[in-house]
């Protein structure tokens, strides 16, 4: 992630090899958040909301350098990944509460949620797919994560999401993967952070007659 933002903001996307590395990232984000909300005790543990808090915080302290770096497509859309994150978080807490009106709530925001962030609605289908396996170890979930993460390609313009695939199946086949250790505010705190930091530096090299195209 940190090596795909520095091509893209500080050497205008001349590296292409950082920029295809960086396509994995998104996926692997997906499926780890989706990894934990698929618990069973991720309901009665108000897993959900303390993800939600986390993610507005994080995401609103990421905007001002987000906006500030560029290459949105309009002023400040999309949102960052943190939103994008959010929606998917939300979504599956509508699921989970299993009412009429949650269903409704879930459904306005995917689509709203989808409409506004990065990598769009394929991002949301992913991670709601990812969760549903994980709930039910169905081939559907499979087949519709597999084509929401080829459906990446548009964004992307090309297919090396696909490579999130590899990463992804080592972690969950991995016999010992509920006991690694958990760095709970590492991804939220590092997000934001990276992005300033990257601005910061983006400044004097402007002033010194670098240019960007972002």
């Amino acid at each position: 992630m940190t090596g795909d933002h520095v091509n893209k903001y500080l050497f205008n996307g001349t590296i292409p090899a950082l920029f295809e590395l960086g396509r994995a990232c998104l996926p692997i984000f997906v499926f780890v958040l989706a990894y934990n909300l698929a618990r069973q005790d991720a309901m009665p543990k108000g897993i959900h909301v303390r993800l939600s808090k986390r993610l507005i915080l994080a995401g609103l302290i990421a905007t001002p350098p987000f906006i500030a770096l560029g290459g949105l497509l309009n002023g400040w859309w999309p949102l960052n990944v943190m939103f994008t994150l959010l929606t998917l978080v939300i979504t599956i807490y509508c699921i989970e509460r299993g009412t009429k009106a949650s269903f409704v709530i879930g459904a306005l925001t995917f689509i709203a949620g989808g409409a506004m962030v990065e990598f769009w609605w394929p991002a949301i289908v992913l991670g709601l797919s990812i969760w549903a396996f994980l709930r039910n170890h169905s081939f559907w979930p499979v087949a519709i994560g597999f084509a929401a993460l080829l459906s990446l390609s548009i964004i992307n313009d090309n297919h090396w999401a696909l490579l999130s695939v590899v990463f992804i199946a080592a972690a969950y086949l991995c016999p010992n993967r509920d006991s690694w250790p958990r760095l709970t505010w590492l991804f939220y705190a590092y997000y934001p952070v990276h992005l300033a930091i990257i601005w910061c530096v983006r400044i004097p090299m402007r002033k010194a007659g670098y240019f960007f195209l972002t």
